[in-house]
């Protein structure tokens, strides 16, 4: 009797080895991406690739599946991924700027719709596991787009600036069209995974995530709805988010355990954000 329940169990292992590519964990195992410090005080912006940041959903192309940062598989429509090269890829879903809570609509979607589809941009910022430097991995998707010759797919234009003035002129004529920010990326750095000072971002407030741990009910004019999120950081550091929410948020507030993004002024002499801000749930998670 346990030979044969053995024998079962191991038909069954194969069976989900053929069934799911990768293996059961691999598929929906969150990949390993290079994510951004905030930039510094001293860091001298001439030695890095800058481009905008793009207030979208970053997904990963991995030559036949495209997936969240969770790992997660996108609803794409079969002739949205039919188009994408047989290069890994990392950049962002987007549609324009100011658009975010459109395009996270669209890419949540079970059932995509092609019309709204045909309007999202991949754009591509780096190739995962490439060799050589960040400089000469630019150059190389620039390249792949060209060839594969579809407007959906877009190089992430990256610029040079000489000095830290330049590059606060920069990121004001971004801020003011309405973009979110800039992103610099270290020109000679290989390619890495992890967060690292490899990758910087620049915006008129930081920001970061917190998981959801309390609803703290409303009082006066919020009465009967969510006054204040209280959160807990990745340093495990417990506090409250209270502004920031529209109407519709402080009536269906985020769930216990969800990952939210928000938005902060520097930290206290504690370590706490200074005028949390919520901005949104991270969907990608």
């Amino acid at each position: 009797m346990q030979t044969k329940f053995k024998q079962l169990l191991f038909l069954l292992f194969i069976w989900a080895q053929v069934s799911w590519p990768g293996g059961v964990q691999a598929k929906d195992a969150a990949p390993s991406l290079l994510l951004a410090n905030e930039l510094g005080p001293n860091v001298d912006p001439a030695k890095y690739l800058i481009s905008e940041k793009y207030d979208g959903v970053r997904a990963i192309w991995d030559g036949k599946m495209l997936r969240f940062r969770s790992g997660r598989t996108v609803n794409a429509p079969p002739w949205f991924v039919a188009k994408l090269p047989a290069q890994a890829l990392d950049g962002e879903l987007w549609l324009a700027r100011e658009r975010f809570e459109a395009l996270s609509g669209i890419v949540r979607k079970a059932e995509p719709q092609d019309s709204e589809w045909r309007q999202i941009k991949y754009m591509i910022f780096e190739l995962p596991d490439a060799p050589g430097t960040f400089a000469q991995r630019a150059q190389h998707i620039q390249e792949i787009v060209a060839r594969t010759q579809w407007p959906q797919l877009v190089a992430v234009e990256q610029f040079r600036v000489a000095n830290r003035a330049a590059l606060k002129r920069k990121l004001d004529e971004v801020v003011r069209g309405g973009g979110e920010g800039l992103m610099l990326h270290l020109a000679d750095a290989a390619y890495a995974t992890g967060r690292s000072d490899v990758l910087l971002k620049l915006k008129p407030l930081q920001d970061t995530e917190a998981v959801v741990i309390e609803h703290v009910p409303g009082k006066g004019k919020y009465q009967g709805m969510l006054g204040a999120l209280r959160v807990r950081a990745p340093d495990g550091k417990k506090f409250l988010i209270g502004t920031g929410f529209t109407d519709e948020a402080r009536k269906n507030p985020p769930p216990l355990g969800t990952t939210i993004t928000y938005t902060y002024r520097g930290l206290t002499k504690t370590g706490l954000p200074r005028f949390p801000s919520y901005l949104r749930v991270r969907e990608d998670l």
